[in-house]
């Protein structure tokens, strides 16, 4: 994300990243995860799961902050964030 200026704490803060997790046989292609995500991570693939619904991909995993909305929302759970550490 690009600022128009630069924050007074930027030196101190360090931005988290989240690494997703989908159980593709779970997802009923809901499209909440994708609609939701407030960084534009994920995507629908065009791909069939077993029950032949369309499910999610990540396609921008560098932009995931790990706010966990998109598991959150998901009503089948088959979408997880585990929080990562960059060094």
């Amino acid at each position: 994300m690009r600022l128009w200026r630069k924050p007074l704490d930027q030196d101190r803060v360090v931005i988290p990243h989240g690494e997703i997790h989908l159980i593709v046989e779970r997802c009923k292609g809901c499209q909440l995860c994708v609609t939701y995500c407030p960084c534009n991570v994920l995507e629908m693939s065009s791909l069939f799961n077993a029950k032949g619904y369309h499910p999610p991909q990540v396609c921008y995993p560098d932009h995931c902050v790990a706010c966990g909305l998109c598991s959150m929302l998901c009503p089948e759970f088959a979408i997880y964030v585990v929080e990562v550490t960059r060094e």
